[in-house]
């Protein structure tokens, strides 16, 4: 690829993208996730380079929506992402990728303008402002692996630790990144509500300030924003009847108000909200600030729920909040675990996600998140023991 596709600029009005020009530009859901499955396909030697080159080429060959709606999993950062990861393997790429990281600085810096305004006016934000898949969590994750010693990703942990400090709104103390709006239509939050999850909330925040830190990116106020946040994740922590831990999808006014959470029992053990994502979270930042007491708690959490009893409660395969999920969020955290019960547990996670895959009906969805080509990169880091691709860091579960 010797020419980065055109990227519409928002500066000069961006228009609406939808139909095959929207799809193939959708880590989450289109062309760029499933060219990410070929690319490790290929790196593994359990496809060709040949589909790879063709699913990249779909992907990233024509014009790219680079307007301020854009994110980590749609648009200029995910074809970023894409071209990043096919550039460590193949020279390439080389070009198209470092044309877009410029696009994407710019794209940065535009959308960190509106959110510091937005904090320094006292309004309330959005998660489109924040979180992984649309906001500033996760261009930040774009940004740590590109250009991290750049001021734009310093300003971004700048805005990060601002964002999460508690504020006081109508005489009430909300945390930092706190929303008016519900979490889903479906699902109404009167008042709005503090996400606590890793694709939307607080657990995203807490792993990028925590994978930064550990590898020495570091800006005034990072240690307190962590230690703030995992003091968050200690008082709203649950119990289970079998001594693992939970924690609410998100906390509403009331759950504020009475101290208690509304959420009667355990979610799914999903990457995207449940607790091995948090876990995961916690664990990657007790081993930047050098804590082996959480690292041992969080790990111990993980563990907890890697369990039949709990693994039962899942109702499909994806990496948002599924088997593949759990078990990428599981693999990352071994390799890192001091805690002997995650190495054991580890290959009957393995084992579950390839026979899975191996009876999965492979009709409809073929995207990363919810889709097959997310499940087979869980099976393929499952089959050969590690990922070729570094695909988990759009997870930021590394």
């Amino acid at each position: 690829m010797n020419r980065p596709a055109t990227t519409t600029s928002a500066e000069a009005g961006t228009p609406t993208m939808d139909g095959p020009d929207a799809a193939r530009q959708s880590l989450a859901t289109g062309t760029a996730g499933i060219a990410l499955l070929h690319l490790e396909r290929a790196l593994a030697g359990t496809g060709s380079w040949a589909d790879a080159h063709a699913h990249i080429r779909a992907a990233a060959t024509g014009p790219l929506d680079g307007g301020q709606h854009t994110g980590l999993y749609y648009g200029t950062p995910a074809i970023a992402f894409l071209l990043h990861r096919a550039a460590e393997a193949d020279d390439r790429y080389h070009t198209a990728a470092a044309t877009l990281d410029e696009h994407v600085a710019r794209l940065a810096r535009r959308r960190l303008t509106a959110a510091t305004a937005r904090l320094r006016h006292g309004g309330t934000g959005s998660l489109g402002e924040y979180d992984l898949f649309y906001g500033l969590t996760g261009i930040g994750a774009l940004l740590m692996q590109r250009m991290p010693h750049s001021d734009t990703f310093a300003d971004v942990l700048r805005y990060l630790t601002v964002l999460v400090r508690t504020r006081k709104q109508d005489n009430r103390l909300l945390p930092g990144w706190w929303v008016a709006h519900d979490p889903d239509p479906t699902l109404p939050t009167p008042g709005g509500h503090a996400n606590l999850g890793v694709a939307h909330g607080a657990a995203g925040i807490l792993a990028l300030l925590a994978l930064a830190m550990r590898h020495g990116h570091i800006v005034d106020h990072h240690t307190e924003a962590i230690d703030q946040l995992t003091r968050h994740f200690d008082r709203w922590r649950q119990h289970d009847v079998d001594g693992g831990s939970w924690w609410p999808q998100w906390l509403t006014l009331d759950d504020l108000r009475t101290g208690r959470v509304s959420q009667p029992t355990p979610g799914r053990p999903s990457w995207c909200y449940g607790t091995p994502g948090i876990a995961r979270a916690l664990q990657l930042a007790a081993i930047a600030t050098n804590d082996p007491a959480r690292r041992a708690d969080a790990e111990h959490a993980l563990a907890a729920c890697l369990t039949d009893r709990h693994r039962s409660r899942l109702t499909d395969l994806g990496l948002c909040h599924g088997l593949a999920g759990l078990y990428a969020t599981a693999h990352h955290a071994t390799a890192d675990a001091l805690d002997p019960a995650l190495h054991h547990q580890l290959p009957a996670l393995a084992s579950a996600i390839q026979t899975a895959t191996h009876h999965h009906d492979q009709d409809g969805n073929a995207g990363l998140l919810t889709g097959h080509a997310g499940i087979h990169l869980a099976a393929e880091t499952a089959r050969n023991g590690t990922t070729h691709t570094g695909w988990g860091t759009c997870l930021l579960i590394t």
